[in-house]
């Protein structure tokens, strides 16, 4: 994979950009949820500051995805990194006496990620010289996001305890303005020439395209839901900040090494399926619904860990199935959706996770209030854990069509 970053410059700086980003994503986001809790005192509200990173990319999904398809993916990346980092910047109004400021610049944020993500994931295969190095490629990319939460998070701790939130909030935004000059580095066209400049856009027209397709094509409608079952189980994400500063008695250094733990599984995750994978879509669909198993059944442990480090090492290990699941849906994805249309589909894929997170995250505030966050764990890990039943049971006839070259 080193290999690929050496001689493909165009995916070496979308991957440095990508990293950088998400670097400064999780510096922001220990700041911003320890602020919260140290604020409020609430468990909902520290939840409501997770959905502030998901939900307002859900409601931007429906325009984003023609607009990824309609527009110079290169430029829109330009452009939305700016954005970006003004945005971040707006974070600084916020302070423990006034929290709402963290909700809204957030999101706005978050609203823009949504344009983002379906541009690279788009962009990706048309950088890609070969399908191999499309294989590495999309493990490499995969694995970039827990890698920098692993990091991000643990830095994150560190730096907020030592700077300062605001000088966190500070490093998003440089982050957001060094990504733009990788972003503009890239000379290779992101999407297909004749796809590149189609003004006319009706976003519920196009967007129904997407859908009828999506629905016509049983691949497509698995992969969609895959990540939608891992979602299912995502909300008990939200609280880990909780059960670092409330069960265990640790501060931002704790919640860090939570989330770190969570970025180090989902970014080996992501290397280790894709070579089990090798390719095929039979044996990605397969290894989604076994790596949902996975996380939903240790997350069940991890509730009722005794020790905070002990609850590190076995979260970590559920974000290897996380990770998997959700790199691999996007992989497959990108295999299977053509060029005109697979910015929309991966908006659409992006919305429906980013709706179910939202939801299950609120929930898990709530839940978490009323009987405490250990039994609100264990409750979305056993919800998660049927859900994943369900979607392995379901699969199966669409993984023997696949087997036969049916599909």
């Amino acid at each position: 994979m080193l290999r690929l970053l050496r001689t493909n410059a165009d995916l070496r700086w979308l991957f440095v950009a990508q990293v950088v980003s998400f670097m400064g994503d999780w510096f922001s986001f220990v700041a911003l949820a320890s602020l919260v809790h140290e604020a409020t005192g609430s468990e909902f509200l520290v939840s409501v500051a997770y959905v502030s990173f998901s939900l307002p990319s859900f409601l931007a999904s429906p325009i984003a995805g023609p607009v990824v398809d309609r527009f110079d993916r290169r430029r829109l990346l330009l452009v939305l990194s700016v954005a970006q980092a003004l945005a971040a910047l707006g974070l600084l109004t916020a302070s423990t006496d006034r929290v709402w400021p963290l909700f809204i610049f957030q999101g706005i944020i978050s609203a823009l990620a949504a344009f983002v993500k379906p541009a690279i994931d788009a962009g990706v295969p048309n950088l890609a010289r070969s399908p191999e190095e499309f294989r590495q490629a999309n493990a490499l990319f995969g694995s970039t996001w827990g890698v920098m939460l692993a990091l991000g998070a643990a830095l994150g701790g560190w730096f907020s305890g030592t700077f300062g939130r605001s000088a966190s909030f500070i490093a998003n935004a440089i982050s957001f303005i060094i990504a733009l000059g990788f972003f503009a580095l890239i000379r290779t066209p992101m999407q297909e020439p004749q796809h590149a400049h189609r003004r006319t856009m009706n976003v519920v027209a196009d967007m129904k395209e997407a859908a009828r397709y999506a629905r016509k094509d049983r691949v497509v409608l698995a992969l969609l839901s895959s990540k939608a079952t891992f979602a299912i189980g995502a909300g008990v994400v939200s609280q880990l900040p909780v059960l670092a500063t409330e069960v265990f008695g640790w501060g931002d250094g704790g919640t860090g090494l939570l989330l770190g733990a969570r970025g180090l599984g989902a970014g080996l995750g992501p290397i280790i399926a894709s070579r089990f994978a090798r390719g095929e879509l039979s044996r990605v669909l397969r290894i989604c619904g076994y790596a949902s198993m996975l996380f939903s059944l240790l997350y069940l442990s991890a509730a009722w860990m005794p020790k905070l480090l002990l609850a590190v090492v076995v979260i970590s290990i559920a974000h290897l199935g996380g990770g998997s699941q959700w790199t691999l849906s996007t992989y497959g994805l990108q295999l299977r959706t053509p060029d005109h249309i697979r910015g929309r589909v991966m908006a659409g894929d992006f919305a429906i996770v980013t709706l179910v997170m939202s939801i299950t995250s609120l929930t898990a505030g709530l839940v978490s209030e009323a009987v405490g966050v250990r039994w609100t764990i264990t409750a979305f890990a056993c919800a998660a854990s049927i859900a994943s039943v369900i979607y392995i049971t379901l699969t199966r006839p669409v993984i023997r069509s696949l087997e036969r070259g049916e599909s």
